[in-house]
């Protein structure tokens, strides 16, 4: 009895802990895209692309506040996110969703990322939501899958 009991609680420990972590990558998704946007002055270009049915994401905004929107500098003002080969991965700088130098955010050995979308919903006479939804499978002890949906108002779209 013992051990089933202690491996329940570990079970239950890697659940929580993983709702932690999809938790925390999409309030950082969701801070960004809250800012996608952002200029001071008048920049040019796509402010947001979303590709891949939402599973990658490009948002530029006016992080030093010049006017204009960084790129292909130590200071560029773009950010990806997408997903591949079911791991979550960032790139600053990022100009399109293919390509190399993405760097993973999640621990392929740890989870295994089964879903990652940002969908943009349109509302009449306001700014857009941004809806982001993250899915993942613990590796270990057998864990079921968690499952979070993360909305942040584009202010700036």
């Amino acid at each position: 009895m013992l051990p089933a009991l202690h491996f329940g609680v570990l079970r239950q420990t890697q659940q929580a802990a993983m709702q932690e972590e999809l938790w925390q990558l999409a309030f950082a998704v969701g801070k960004q895209l809250q800012r996608a946007g952002y200029c001071y002055g008048s920049c040019s270009g796509e402010p947001l692309k979303i590709a891949s049915q939402g599973q990658c994401v490009i948002i530029q905004w006016d992080a030093n506040s010049n006017g204009k929107w960084e790129a292909f500098s130590a200071e560029a003002e773009q950010t990806g996110y997408r997903l591949r080969e079911k791991s979550l991965e960032t790139q600053r700088g990022a100009t399109q969703c293919d390509g190399k130098g993405w760097e993973k955010i999640t621990d392929p050995q740890k989870m295994r990322v089964d879903a990652f979308a940002v969908k943009q919903q349109a509302r009449s006479g306001l700014p857009p939501l941004m809806i982001i939804r993250l899915a993942a499978t613990p590796l270990s002890y057998g864990g079921s899958q968690v499952n979070i949906e993360h909305s942040v108002v584009g202010y700036n779209l």
